[in-house]
């Protein structure tokens, strides 16, 4: 047997030995008076060596524990911090002190005492009462504290948590900054709305969905990859301003900016266009960034990070022109991008097939060559219309539409543009898109329902997507996609 299964079968016989004296090992009625957090505040100013008239009950894991005879001392951990107690064996019975040496590591436990400060400073429980709360049956793993191993900590996240607080810490905080965007939304007359996750069609934004089969519609279903065609059908029915919050799912690759799961800030504004959507976001981000961070500027992952106003804005050409070599006249022979990319050896997802439109290309070179290069806020406006079948296109310019995305720290955090709300429009670009998916061999429809609703009228609106999990990443100076999500989805393990 390993020493792991030792350990396990050794703490399997103290439940036996638990139950054969009547004792419970998983107990429930044990009520806390105050968690250990809440007790380290209240008592912080106790002095040394002075004891309370009032009585505590505080349940906790054992996570270290010393004898010294008559005498132990121990720590729990709740909540994501740690408090000392101590017991006597004069203050317990005979069998109750045996049954707390015998307590393993990792074991949850309640105790009620007085609270008294020891000669070293440390606030600390004089246990009066103890029970076992819940008995663990595996050992925590080597080194638990501090848990450093990648694997560990994305596979058993509730490890994790209780060995590194500034894990829970990073948890708290994404909780808090959701908090805070519903906050801003609904005091700027916005309503929370929840539209389907399986769709008939799969629409609001280009990439691959999951499938699924209802068997008592007898009809494949997808997990929805964007809300959007569902949000703006809410505002063609009259609510002027909604926003949802919730997961879209896209069958793609992992990465540390990727999860095939994830979380997404969706919402629309009627009588609005994409230019009072980048005064919206850019006042959404500084608040954020003042309620969490404390001030508008901080280090993300080595760079000075600056959210004072006004945030950089530039268009896609103007973008590619300042941080490549590429002139003015180039951008507009696809001859020259496209040997642009041989050239730099851009390593694409997708190959090229050589029947990519002139703003696919240019999108090509913008996502290797620039993006990386956006480390402060910066908007990006006026992309090609062929890469944006959503968006309403520019007036002036036919061939661009009115769509900025927001890139911080070289990562995309925000997509948004005016509303296509022709119908006539949107379903001859509908038609192309089922035509370029087709030719790679994708069966795309067209949502006709999302049509007829648009032959009703929508008004004229702007919209966008916010990525939370990357808005986590930068408040939290985090590297990997995977440290903001609790349960990340990971590769299966290979075993022999």
């Amino acid at each position: 047997m390993s020493e792991f299964d030792i350990q396990r079968q050794q703490r399997l016989d103290k439940i036996e030995q638990l139950r054969r004296k009547g004792i419970n090992p998983y107990p429930n009625d044990f009520s806390p008076s105050i968690n250990i957090p809440k007790a380290l505040d209240k008592y912080d100013g106790f002095k040394e060596d002075t004891e309370l008239s009032e009585t505590v009950s505080i349940a906790g894991r054992l996570l270290s524990k010393r004898g010294h005879g008559k005498t132990c001392f121990a720590h729990l951990i709740g909540e994501g911090a740690r408090l000392q107690i101590y017991v006597r064996k004069d203050n317990l019975e005979e069998e109750t002190f045996k049954q707390f040496i015998d307590l393993d590591l990792g074991d949850m436990i309640g105790v009620t005492g007085k609270i008294f400060r020891t000669r070293t400073g440390e606030l600390t429980i004089m246990v009066e009462q103890f029970c076992l709360l819940a008995k663990s049956l595996r050992p925590l793993p080597e080194k638990w504290h501090g848990l450093k191993d990648i694997e560990t900590r994305y596979r058993q996240r509730y490890l994790d948590l209780f060995s590194n607080p500034e894990t829970r810490d990073i948890f708290i905080l994404r909780s808090k900054l959701i908090n805070l965007i519903r906050e801003f939304f609904n005091h700027l007359g916005f309503i929370e709305v929840e539209t389907p996750m399986m769709q008939a069609i799969p629409g609001g934004a280009t990439a691959r969905p999951f499938k699924t089969f209802h068997n008592a519609l007898n009809r494949e279903l997808y997990l929805r990859i964007a809300p959007e065609l569902y949000l703006k059908r809410l505002v063609i029915g009259g609510f002027d301003r909604v926003y949802e919050l919730n997961r879209n799912f896209r069958n793609e690759g992992l990465s540390t900016e990727h999860n095939p799961e994830f979380t997404m800030l969706e919402f629309y504004m009627a009588y609005a266009n994409y230019k009072d959507l980048i005064q919206l976001t850019e006042k959404l981000f500084c608040e954020l960034a003042n309620k969490i961070k404390g001030t508008l500027s901080w280090e993300y992952q080595g760079k000075q990070l600056d959210f004072a106003s006004p945030w950089k804005c530039l268009t896609l050409r103007e973008s590619i022109l300042e941080y490549t070599d590429l002139k003015e006249s180039d951008l507009n022979d696809k001859s020259i991008i496209v040997q642009k990319i041989m050239n730099e050896d851009l390593i694409m997802e997708v190959p090229l097939t050589g029947k990519e439109s002139h703003g696919k290309l240019l999108m090509k070179i913008f996502e290797t060559l620039v993006e990386p290069n956006l480390i402060q806020p910066t908007f990006i406006i006026d992309f090609p219309k062929d890469v944006s079948p959503l968006a309403r296109s520019k007036d002036s310019k036919p061939d661009l539409v009115e769509r900025f995305e927001l890139y911080i720290a070289g990562k995309e955090l925000a997509n948004a543009f005016s509303e296509l709300n022709d119908p006539i429009d949107q379903k001859k670009r509908f038609l192309q898109q089922v035509e370029e998916a087709e030719a790679d061999g994708i069966v795309k429809k067209v949502d006709e329902d999302y049509v007829q609703a648009l032959e009703y009228g929508l008004p004229p609106t702007a919209g966008e997507g916010i990525g939370i999990d990357r808005l986590v990443m930068i408040f939290a100076n985090v590297p990997s996609i995977r440290e903001v999500i609790f349960f990340p989805q990971l590769r299966e393990i290979q075993r022999p």
